[in-house]
C-alpha cells in the first residue's frame, strides 16, 4: 500500500461518510498561505464524535491553523457549549475567524492569540470551568507541556488527545535525531508515568501518509 492508496480511501471516506462540505475552508487557508497541515476530513469527524461521545460542553484546542478542526470541535459542542482554541500567528486566527463564522459556529468559539504557553497561565489564572476535552496539536517539541498544563485544566473524566506522536514511525527510534520525534516519545513517556491518566496511541495513515495520536482519559489517580 502506498501514501496514493490510501489517499484513495481517504475520498472514498469523504464521499460516503463526511462529506465536503468544508471545502471552503480549505480554499481559504490555501488562500491565505496556511501550511496544510489540517487534520483530514475523516480524523475531523472523528474528533467531532469523540467530543460528542463524551458530552463535552468545554473543549480547549492548542493550534488553531484555519480553524478546521476548530468547527469540527464547535459542532460538536453544540449551541450551548464552547471551544477556547489558542493559537500563535495572528493571521491564522484572523482566517480561523473567517472560516468559523462563515461555517455558523464562530458564536461558539473564543480564539486567543500568542504563544500557547503564555496564554495557558493566564488561563489557569482564571479559574475556569473544567475542560472535557483537550486537543493539542501545536508545536510538536512542547507537547509534554501542554499536556501538563491541559492536566490543570481537565478533571477525572475528561479527554486529552495529543496529534501528530507517530511521526512516520519515527518514534521507534531511540536515538532519533528530529526533534518532533525526541518531543512524541516525550509526550508518549509522560502519559506513561502520570498517574492521572491512562492513555495509548493509535497510528494511522491516510493521504497524509503515516502518523498518530495519543488519547489520555483523566482519572483521579488511583
Amino acid at each position: 500500500m502506498t501514501t496514493s492508496d490510501w489517499a484513495e480511501v481517504d475520498r472514498y471516506l469523504v464521499d460516503t461518510l463526511v462529506g465536503d462540505g468544508d471545502s471552503a475552508t480549505f480554499a481559504a487557508n490555501a488562500a491565505a498561505g496556511l501550511p496544510a497541515i489540517d487534520v483530514s476530513p475523516p480524523q475531523g469527524k472523528f474528533l467531532y464524535l469523540i467530543a460528542k461521545s463524551a458530552r463535552a460542553q468545554r473543549v480547549l484546542e492548542i493550534g488553531t491553523l484555519g480553524g478546521y478542526s476548530t468547527t469540527w470541535l464547535a459542532r460538536a459542542v453544540g449551541k450551548q457549549g464552547q471551544v477556547l482554541t489558542l493559537e500563535y500567528e495572528p493571521k491564522h486566527a484572523e482566517v480561523a475567524r473567517a472560516n468559523l463564522d462563515r461555517s455558523g459556529v464562530g458564536d461558539r468559539v473564543e480564539i486567543r492569540v500568542g504563544a500557547a504557553l503564555d496564554s495557558l497561565p493566564v488561563l489557569v489564572e482564571e479559574h475556569p470551568e473544567p475542560f472535557d476535552l483537550v486537543f493539542i496539536d501545536a508545536d510538536k517539541v512542547n507537547n509534554a507541556n501542554y499536556v501538563q498544563w491541559a492536566l490543570r485544566l481537565t478533571k477525572p473524566g475528561s479527554v486529552i488527545i495529543v496529534d501528530n506522536v507517530v511521526r512516520n514511525g519515527g518514534i521507534a527510534n531511540a536515538d532519533s535525531p528530529d526533534a518532533a520525534v525526541r518531543a512524541s516519545r516525550e509526550v508518549i513517556e509522560l502519559l506513561d508515568a502520570e498517574p492521572r491518566l491512562e492513555a495509548t496511541v493509535l497510528q494511522t495513515v491516510g493521504g497524509k501518509g503515516w502518523d498518530g495520536f495519543a488519547y489520555a482519559l483523566v482519572t483521579d489517580g488511583e
